[in-house]
């Protein structure tokens, strides 16, 4: 398999076990994060056993198109939304971990994709929670 090297080692995402490693950094962040972390230690008690592997799917599906996932995450957000209300902050943070965590990981197109379609849908479920209800 061709692996393309950048700056300082990184390589683009290129199969599960990438996503899989983009993900658990991701949420150990998101879990330790100040603005965002309660939303998935106190406002609903995650499963991660579960969760893990659906967002595995989910981002797996983003980038590759797989057809593995699915699953309605607006509506899952939505009812969040209502147990915990979510502001542009909440996103906003969001979004700068999940951008973080793939510059800290990796380089080269699909990172640039997986981080552009993030930005994408955090933008169209703010959208759709905060301004739609």
């Amino acid at each position: 398999m061709l692996m393309l090297h950048t700056a300082n080692n990184r390589t683009d995402i290129t199969n599960r076990q990438d996503i899989e490693r983009l993900v658990n950094q991701f949420y150990d962040a998101v879990k330790a994060d100040a603005t965002i972390g309660y939303f998935f230690t106190e406002a609903v008690a995650v499963n991660w056993e579960k969760h893990l592997p659906i967002m595995y799917a989910f981002w797996e599906n983003v980038l590759f198109h797989t057809g593995g996932y699915s699953g309605n995450p607006m509506e899952r957000h939505k009812q969040l939304h209502h147990q915990s209300a979510m502001e542009p902050a909440h996103f906003e943070q969001w979004l700068h971990l999940f951008t973080q965590t793939v510059d800290r990981l990796f380089a080269g197109n699909n990172a640039e994709t997986i981080k552009q379609r993030a930005t994408s849908i955090a933008t169209v479920m703010q959208l759709k929670i905060l301004h739609h209800q």
